[in-house]
């Protein structure tokens, strides 16, 4: 209920882009709005304020061109919508990043005691984010809607729209990646144990 109320808070605020949209297509965004807000988040698409307004720029697209959108497809064009709009945000994001200054940044490092537990999930989810972030962009999509939305093999080949072992191989590619990148992140942090 909290995503419908989210996604009909955002529908209203441009409400003439969605009259004339199909029901379907109005059922799809309040349904797939979590999935697409964490599916942003999960390609890459940060700080939280940025997916806000990449979530959006998936909606409005998705209003543009609801006349072309395959009745029983609109997740899927929600979905792959929210894909084009994460590698955009991306390409920004790398443009307009910021380089820190090592020595301010140690020297800001508090030495105190362990956060507490919620930015300890958050540290972990920043990790995530850096090992995720080395991952092709195709296999990361694939290994997200597996690993990290718990979609099934069939579903991410119905939702991609690709044979259903070229899912099966990617996300086997994207497994190995992710392991290989989480071992190197884990060396560089000088830290043993499965956990990066």
């Amino acid at each position: 209920m909290a995503a419908r109320a989210q996604t009909t808070a955002m529908l209203d605020v441009q409400p003439a882009a969605w009259s004339g949209c199909a029901p379907a297509l109005e059922l799809a965004a309040a349904d797939s709005f979590q999935f697409i807000w964490r599916t942003l988040r999960r390609l890459g698409v940060c700080p939280e304020t940025a997916v806000d307004d990449a979530a959006q720029r998936v909606f409005e697209v998705a209003a543009r061109k609801h006349l072309k959108i395959e009745a029983g497809h609109e997740r899927a064009f929600l979905f792959k919508t929210a894909v084009l709009v994460a590698a955009e945000e991306r390409r920004a994001q790398r443009r307009r990043r910021e380089v820190a200054d090592e020595a301010v940044v140690s020297a800001a490092v508090d030495a105190g005691p362990r956060p507490d537990q919620a930015l300890e999930q958050r540290r972990y989810r920043d990790l995530l984010d850096v090992v995720l972030d080395e991952l092709d962009p195709d296999l990361r999509t694939v290994f997200v809607l597996y690993e990290l939305e718990g979609m099934t093999s069939p579903e991410i080949s119905e939702l991609l729209e690709i044979p259903l072992g070229t899912a099966a191989s990617r996300l086997r590619r994207a497994r190995s990646a992710f392991h290989a990148a989480a071992r190197r992140l884990r060396a560089r942090l000088g830290v043993n144990g499965e956990r990066p």
